[in-house]
Formats: structure tokens, C-alpha cells, sequence
């Protein structure tokens, strides 16, 4: 009886446990959160951010039964402390100086030390990958940006122009400006830039990690595929943008339907990810997995 009721109080002493931990973070990063929700997070190029935030922690949230079995009774990592004195460092010095990169990767950094002070590594390998996955939601410094992403916009631009032109529409190109009958058009960063990229990067990754595919391969392929599956689904939008502006007019193109065609994007490019996958899956067979043989008596 009494292991019974010890059993019933282990929810309630952990959440006791984990109480003090979750108030400290939440002291020091709901002002980071809110000045992202009303500042970066509210641009076209960094919309992505709160839906990485989001879905890796729904990924701990579903991970986190799994890692409290597989790390109970295993020792602490003392380099937990380590790491948090340099999550700390970072968050003193991003959220004085305002550089994101050091206050958004400090949270990263302070999620993985409470996690090994408390439960050691075994509960790091369990939650790895939502860790890595909130690498994405860090935004990349602007030279960098500008410099990877004139390429990848010229390329739209071209692949767009030429479809378009092929399809008969009356279109020209200076550079990233599309000319279609009396309409000018911009390819911006959100269209065809490094961050959309990397945001449909995530999103294959994230949809690699719930499959679970039994076949390295498959999953190494599948990642690499995503790269020309981002630019496929880059050229749609923009080709979408130049027909609604072409067909409704500039108010239709710049207003409600260009929030439209950013979901086209990523409806896109889940749908060509599912196909692509489909189609692997006659390459890559999956590994059976082994019967559990019957103990001897």
C-alpha cells in the first residue's frame, strides 16, 4: 500500500521539482518572447519564429515521459554548470546590447544545462533534437543574409520569368524586378530568401523527426532533396504574387493575398516534401524490424 501511495506522489514532488526552475525561466525570457512577438517576429522574414518556438515545445512536451524514464536514477552532468554560466553570460549581453543571437541562443543553451544538472546526459540525447530544432527560430546577421540571398533571388526570379514567359504572360526582368504588363514586382528576402530556406529546412527536418524512418539513407536523401524542394516552392510563390498582381491589380498582390501566397509556400512545399518522400520510399526499403523471440522457460 505504501508503494502505492509513494508511486501516486512522484507527479506532484516533480512538479514541485521542476516549479522553481520553470519560474526562473520564465522571469528572464517572457520579456525576450514579447519583444519578439511585437518586434522580429512581425516581419515577412522572420515569421517562422514562434512556429519553430511552438512545435519544439510540443517536441519535449511529447519526448518528455520517455526522457523521465530512460534518466531516472542516472547521475548529473557537471558540465551542465558550465554550459549555464554561459547561457547566463550570453543572456547578459544580448539582452543589454540587444544582440538576438546571444539572447535567443542563450535559452537554447539554458534549457540544455538545467536539463543536465538535473538529469544528466541520457535526458540531453532524448531531447536533442528539439534543442537543434530551435536553432532555426536564431536569426542569421544581415551581411550574411544579404550575401547568401541575392543568388537564391536572381535564380527565382529567372526559373519565374521563364515559366511565365513560356505560359505566353507579357514579362520581363531586370535583376529581381519582374516586369508584367503595366505591373512592377520585387522579389524581397521573404520570397525568395536564406531564411525561407532555412524555415522549410525546418520543416522537413521536423517532419523526418515524427516519421522516423528506419533508413538512415532514406532520411539523409530526403534532407538534401528539401534544398531544391525550398527553391521549387520559392519559384511558386513568386509566380502566384505575379499572377494575382497581373490579374487583380497591385491592392490584391500587396494586401491579403500576399499573406496568401506565403501559405501557398509552405502548403507547397509540405505537399512536393510528402511526394518526394512517397516516391523514396521505392528506393530505401524499410528495415523490418526484428520479433521479440519467446522466453525460454
Amino acid at each position: 500500500m505504501s508503494f502505492i501511495i509513494t508511486k501516486s506522489l512522484r507527479p506532484k514532488s516533480m512538479m514541485f521539482t521542476w516549479l522553481p526552475v520553470l519560474l526562473g525561466l520564465l522571469a528572464m525570457y517572457v520579456p525576450t518572447f514579447y519583444d519578439l512577438a511585437n518586434g522580429l517576429w512581425t516581419e515577412d522574414e522572420q515569421m517562422h519564429g514562434p512556429i519553430i518556438l511552438g512545435l519544439s515545445l510540443w517536441l519535449i512536451y511529447r519526448k518528455w515521459p520517455r526522457m523521465i524514464e530512460l534518466s531516472e536514477g542516472k547521475p548529473s552532468s557537471r558540465i551542465g554548470w558550465f554550459i549555464s554560466v554561459i547561457g547566463l553570460a550570453l543572456y547578459i549581453i544580448g539582452r543589454s546590447q540587444q544582440i538576438l543571437i546571444f539572447e535567443i541562443g542563450s535559452f537554447i543553451l539554458m534549457l540544455a544545462a538545467i536539463l543536465l544538472i538535473k538529469r544528466g546526459h541520457t535526458a540531453l540525447k532524448v531531447l536533442w533534437f528539439p534543442f537543434f530544432f530551435m536553432l532555426f527560430m536564431i536569426p542569421l546577421p544581415g551581411p550574411v543574409v544579404s550575401i547568401l540571398t541575392m543568388p537564391m533571388k536572381m535564380a527565382v526570379s529567372y526559373v519565374a520569368e521563364q515559366i511565365l514567359f513560356w505560359a505566353e504572360y507579357p514579362i520581363a526582368r531586370n535583376g529581381v524586378i519582374l516586369q508584367i504588363g503595366q505591373y512592377q514586382l520585387l522579389v524581397a528576402d521573404a520570397c525568395a530568401g536564406l531564411q525561407t530556406l532555412l524555415t522549410l529546412e525546418a520543416l522537413g527536418l521536423f517532419y523526418l523527426n515524427l516519421v522516423q524512418h528506419t533508413s538512415a539513407l532514406r532520411n539523409i536523401t530526403l534532407a538534401i532533396l528539401i534544398i531544391p524542394i525550398s527553391f521549387t516552392a520559392n519559384v511558386i510563390r513568386v509566380i502566384v504574387l505575379t499572377l494575382i498582381t497581373y490579374h487583380y491589380g497591385d491592392a490584391a498582390g500587396q494586401g491579403f493575398m500576399h499573406g496568401f501566397a506565403g501559405m501557398v509556400l509552405f502548403i507547397s512545399a509540405l505537399i512536393l516534401i510528402l511526394s518526394v518522400d512517397s516516391v523514396l520510399q521505392f528506393f530505401f526499403k524499410t528495415q523490418p524490424i526484428n520479433p521479440v523471440s519467446p522466453a525460454r522457460i
